[in-house]
């Protein structure tokens, strides 16, 4: 699924591209790529609760955009409504483990922000937060962004879906040390550090995102604005 996400991505990124550019007929080309995709993600059957996710939220971003279209409205609110009753209906999948009766329930653990707790990523928390937060798969490309990193970056959850984070801190910065820490991250390591940018100091976050497995599946960012660099030496 995160490959057709991807693939939708790109041809957003193309079509606004060929829109600057006043290429009419590549624009036209490119529309037409947009249905087939669409109908190929709503199609697609999730294997996992972040793909859940991302399909009620990839139908909640197609709604936004047709907001002043009563009939695309209307269409997607019934896919939506077929999505949460597959999943969520009697007949969907129990994402829920089988709790046998003579066994007592225990107090839940904290949280654990380098794992997922069994849910991978808490969306409601996630949308709230007021720093910047992101989530990266191993080949350096957003899988998550939370509001508040979307502002940052001019650019809406679905339009970050499967780009490469090069595209919005260059080759520059991204070779001289965060690849170095996105690796690390990847293998296992958290990163804690400072940054100043743009006249701002930010602290930046980095803790493995794993699997039900414990296997590593991407890195889990969170930058906090801590003012500027004339507060900060004042």
């Amino acid at each position: 699924m995160l490959e057709l996400f991807r693939a939708f991505s790109l041809r957003c990124a193309q079509i606004e591209e060929a829109i600057r550019l006043g290429d009419d007929g590549r624009v036209e080309a490119l529309d037409r790529d947009i249905q087939p995709l669409v109908e190929a993600i709503l199609s697609c059957r999730a294997s996992s609760l972040i793909e859940v996710y991302m399909q009620l939220q990839f139908v909640s971003y197609l709604i936004a955009q047709d907001a002043d279209d009563a009939a695309f409205v209307t269409q997607y609110a019934a896919v939506l409504s077929y999505l949460l009753d597959r999943y969520f209906g009697a007949h969907a999948p129990d994402w829920r483990v089988p709790l046998p009766a003579d066994v007592k329930l225990r107090q839940p653990p904290a949280y654990i922000p380098d794992t997922d707790n069994g849910q991978f990523l808490n969306a409601a928390i996630l949308q709230t937060l007021p720093d910047r937060v992101a989530v990266l798969t191993k080949d350096y490309r957003y899988l998550y962004s939370n509001p508040v990193n979307c502002a940052h970056l001019g650019k809406n959850a679905m339009q970050l879906i499967g780009r490469h984070i090069v595209e919005f801190i260059g080759e520059e910065r991204f070779a001289s040390g965060v690849k170095e820490k996105l690796d690390a991250c990847f293998d296992g390591m958290s990163a804690d550090y400072t940054y100043a940018r743009d006249e701002r100091r930010n602290r930046c976050r980095m803790v493995p995102l794993h699997d039900a497995a414990k296997k590593v599946i991407g890195a889990l960012i969170t930058i906090q604005n801590l003012g500027t660099t004339a507060t900060a030496d004042a």
